[in-house]
């Protein structure tokens, strides 16, 4: 079971990046989808979690109406665009599976992407 995740880098504030994660060895439908994130000297933080079952997805009051989760079943892909993006939002991102989301939190990861670092900075 592998989780692949790219397309962090460097962005002004207020600019848009999309991170990618590929899966292989799973089936990303069969799991809850969930991003993570961890800024310098902080814990990683959930930020969303897409529930395997009614496929909602919450997201945390700090990226919520900016961040956009989804997935792609057929090439097994997940990602997540990220709009007007701001300095506090630099971090190394990670993808992850879990076996469901509780109050909107991924519940028992079962696996993790190794993590792109995304900076916004101008």
């Amino acid at each position: 079971v592998q989780l692949q995740a790219s397309g962090g880098g460097l962005v002004q504030p207020g600019g848009s990046l999309q991170l990618s994660c590929a899966a292989s060895g799973i089936a990303l439908d069969d799991y809850a989808l969930a991003w993570f994130r961890q800024a310098p000297g902080e814990e990683r933080v959930g930020i969303s979690c897409r529930s395997s079952t009614d496929r909602r997805t919450v997201y945390a009051d700090s990226v919520k109406g900016r961040f956009t989760s989804s997935s792609d079943n057929v090439k097994n892909m997940m990602y997540l665009q990220m709009n007007s993006l701001q300095p506090e939002d630099t971090a190394v991102y990670y993808c992850a599976t879990a076996r469901t989301c509780i109050g909107g939190r991924p519940n028992f990861i079962t696996s993790w992407g190794q993590g792109t670092l995304v900076t916004v900075s101008s």
